[in-house]
């Protein structure tokens, strides 16, 4: 059994050859026989591979089906959720890089024109037109 671990050539042998079995029965017996000795199969290998079967039952329902007190999730809500906070995050980031930009423009323009005593300056801020 050591030689029939994941990823050596010897299981992926034993695969190929469950799959060339499983295509034989398609063929040999169709679809629904072949289905039904599948899982009777597996049925069969559970009642004997399986020690403690209520508490492996048990284990596999509350996997699949919350319990009660468990919330379940609303997939629509979560998703929501993560694109208004997705959203708010983005125009936050807008604002902030349209805040640096213009910043960045003003001290250009005062580099390239410089104002002279004030001029100018007092008459932008009051909002009044020259």
């Amino acid at each position: 059994m050591k030689n029939f671990k994941r990823g050596t050539p010897a299981f992926g042998v034993l695969v190929g050859m469950i799959f060339v079995l499983a295509a034989g029965l398609l063929m040999w017996l169709g679809f629904w026989r072949t289905l039904l000795l599948v899982a009777l199969f597996v049925l069969g290998y559970f009642l004997g591979a399986v020690e403690d079967k209520k508490a492996f039952l048990k284990g596999t329902v509350n996997r699949i089906v919350p319990e009660k007190e468990e919330e379940t999730i609303d997939f629509r809500r979560e998703v929501k959720e993560q694109q208004g906070t997705y959203d708010t995050r983005k125009e936050k980031e807008e604002q902030a890089e349209t805040y640096d930009f213009r910043k960045e423009i003003l001290e250009q323009q005062e580099e390239l024109f410089p104002r002279k005593n004030g001029e100018g300056a007092s008459n932008h801020e009051n909002g009044e037109e020259e």
